[in-house]
């Protein structure tokens, strides 16, 4: 029976190419949505991800990296005192409100302040030395490909920040934020732009272990020393995780994402469901001749399950090669899209959780399937 659910989808594939397309389709929205949610939300831990801390130091309650607020510089010591810290760094972050050259209207910016020396830990695995090398000039900044129209900047341009000229002397990728724009400078030039005299510390301090892989114990370790003032540690894939929760579930914007996703789910079954069940209805006088021959019903719905799985992995095949050239060519345009395993499995098995719906939903057609039918 199996055999004959494949040969039925070769000779009559006609009749059940609308179905494919309409898993297909779904399917490729839901890849899309997918590498876009993970793109969008995933680059709220950029300065986690994209750094090679293992350890990050902050006040306690912080939800993101960007609501972090100053700690006593005093905390340093206590994380050297770990025989386990192999070297720490602070990490400064400033809000600005950014005027271009050119008339861009006020531009909201993070203004992340790091160690511009070749060896820093803050942003190393997007920031290129050569690249780094530059901040060290006094009131030095780089700012991300993608955003240049609307900070109106180019290479070698001054702008200002919170009032305080700058100098653009770099333009990087990686670094897009979700709600605002990511300038980088060194850590003397965020001192000088930061106008709020409560910050006398760094936001954040960094750490490189010698085993990151004790990140998580030299977390929960170093923390909560009242001794050296209210502050908590993470690891930084502990960290990065709560950030991205955080901006998905916490700020609302996940739920609209989620409720879309459910709302294409629902309408490629239904679609897919339809598709199917006109394409049984259209065998129904061969499946009563099937069931007069003593092929029982049971056996049919097998063949109808069947024919749904090959409808949905035809259909996913179809979707995945056409959802990698736009990921590619977002990719090439700085559209933020991200694609993991554990995502493209969670796709996968949307797709054939929508055609294995489908598929019961087509087997009620196979009541018709009666051998009485064949004497109308």
């Amino acid at each position: 029976m199996v055999a004959l659910a494949r040969k039925t989808l070769i000779y009559e594939w006609r009749r059940f190419l609308p179905a494919m397309l309409a898993v297909g389709f779904a399917g490729l929205l839901q890849l899309l949505q997918i590498a876009l949610v993970l793109g969008i939300f995933g680059s709220t831990s950029v300065y986690i991800t994209g750094s090679s801390a293992d350890v990050w130091v902050g006040y306690p309650g912080t939800q993101s990296v960007g609501q972090g607020r100053s700690i006593s510089a005093g905390v340093e010591s206590r994380i050297l005192m770990d025989p386990a810290v192999k070297r720490v760094e602070p990490y400064i972050w400033v809000d600005g409100d950014w005027r271009g050259p050119h008339e861009t209207g006020g531009v909201s910016v993070f203004v992340s302040g790091i160690d511009p020396s070749p060896n820093g830990l803050m942003f190393s695995k997007v920031l290129p030395a050569a690249l780094r090398a530059r901040l060290a000039a006094p009131d030095a900044v780089i700012v991300d490909r993608s955003v240049l129209g609307q900070l109106g900047v180019g290479i070698g341009q001054i702008a200002t920040i919170n009032g305080h000229q700058v100098t653009v002397v770099g333009i990087s990728t990686g670094l897009r934020a979700l709600g605002g724009i990511n300038v980088l400078c060194s850590l003397d030039t965020a001192r000088h732009l930061d106008s709020d005299p409560t910050d006398i510390g760094p936001t954040y301090l960094v750490a490189k272990l010698y085993n990151p892989a004790q990140a998580d114990a030299v977390a929960a370790r170093l923390r909560g020393d009242s001794a050296f003032g209210p502050y908590t540690t993470w690891s930084a894939s502990d960290f990065a995780s709560r950030s991205v929760r955080y901006w998905m579930f916490d700020t609302g914007a996940g739920a609209g994402v989620l409720f879309l996703a459910g709302i294409v789910f629902l309408v490629g079954a239904a679609i897919t469901s339809q598709t199917l069940i006109a394409a049984v209805n259209g065998s129904v006088r061969e499946y009563a001749t099937l069931n007069a021959l003593g092929v029982g019903v049971a056996a049919l719905r097998r063949v109808v399950l069947e024919q749904a799985f090959w409808v949905g992995a035809l259909g996913l095949l179809g979707a995945s090669v056409l959802g990698i050239l736009l990921l590619l060519l977002a990719r090439s345009q700085d559209v933020p899209v991200v694609l993991n395993l554990p995502a493209a499995l969670a796709c996968i098995t949307l797709v054939m959780g929508l055609a294995a719906i489908s598929g019961l939903a087509a087997m009620r057609s196979l009541r018709r399937a009666d051998p009485a039918t064949l004497l109308r």
